[in-house]
């Protein structure tokens, strides 16, 4: 194991706590990042939210092109100045959620790496799925309990709306762990890197996105209750028997698949 944990950062910035930053500043967890993003030569590499350039740079001194999307406006020309000896970087000064990859990708395919804000993971998780036929995978680090979420299976305590919409549209692999001490400053939690690989739409059979995300999000806003009764007015009995799901069973224990099958029958 590399026991060289010092910075590898271009430059430093102060934190801004109103957006949600901090700062990966260990190498050795840098390393690793680069290392399981493994850049080829034609790889279309997008990064959000750079920050100091902890990952930025090294991932320009294995691949001399990366598009960045930073929206602190006071980092853009620190980043701009140190990768100008390293590659190619392209910035694009935006909120993420305002930003369409599909047409970032311009007819090809792209591949996203970030160190995600915590305070609006999620909403960014949702952007990409929305964009996942432009995305050939997302290497990303957020709260370990947001990964735990995101791979969790039936019958866990944090199986929920967020893993069956993620695992239905991806393949979810949680990679490893990092510490707060990795980050500057710390963060109150520990960390975790995951890789989402979107699936073939062809192999993923949903016939109605909307539907079916209304109907993990109705079975899961009520998670104590049977799906007879969270799913009440959005599925009937005759509808559960067809889908050859048990209507006394409480959303944590179906699969992702009983979902699509529910969500795909006829509806008014």
């Amino acid at each position: 194991m590399n026991s060289d944990h010092s910075p590898r950062t271009g430059f430093t910035a102060p934190a801004k706590k109103q957006l949600g930053q901090h700062f990966l500043a260990d190498k050795y967890y840098v390393e690793k990042i680069v290392m399981a993003v493994d850049p080829k030569g034609d790889d279309r590499l997008v990064e959000i939210g750079p920050g100091q350039g902890a990952i930025t740079f090294p991932l320009l001194r294995r691949h001399p092109k990366l598009t960045v999307i930073e929206f602190d406006r006071d980092l853009i020309a620190p980043l701009t100045e140190a990768a100008a000896p390293l590659g190619e970087l392209t910035i694009v000064h935006s909120d993420v959620l305002r930003v369409d990859f599909t047409e970032l990708a311009a007819g090809s395919s792209i591949r996203l790496v970030g160190n995600l804000p915590y305070n609006i993971s999620s909403p960014i998780l949702f952007h990409a799925l929305d964009h996942a036929a432009a995305i050939s995978d997302m290497t990303f680090m957020l709260q370990k309990e947001v990964v735990d979420r995101m791979a969790a299976g039936p019958g866990s305590k944090v199986y929920g709306r967020l893993s069956v919409m993620l695992q239905a549209f991806c393949e979810v692999r949680a990679l490893f762990v990092v510490p707060p001490g990795a980050f500057r400053p710390p963060p109150k939690v520990d960390s975790a890197v995951v890789r989402l690989i979107p699936r073939d739409p062809a192999s993923i059979g949903i016939n109605d996105r909307k539907r079916f995300a209304d109907v993990v999000r109705a079975a899961f806003g009520q998670r104590r209750k049977t799906l007879r009764n969270a799913l009440n007015g959005v599925i009937d009995q005759a509808q559960f028997e067809a889908a050859g799901v048990r209507s006394d069973a409480r959303a944590e224990q179906l699969e992702v698949a009983d979902f699509i099958r529910l969500a795909n029958l006829p509806h008014e």
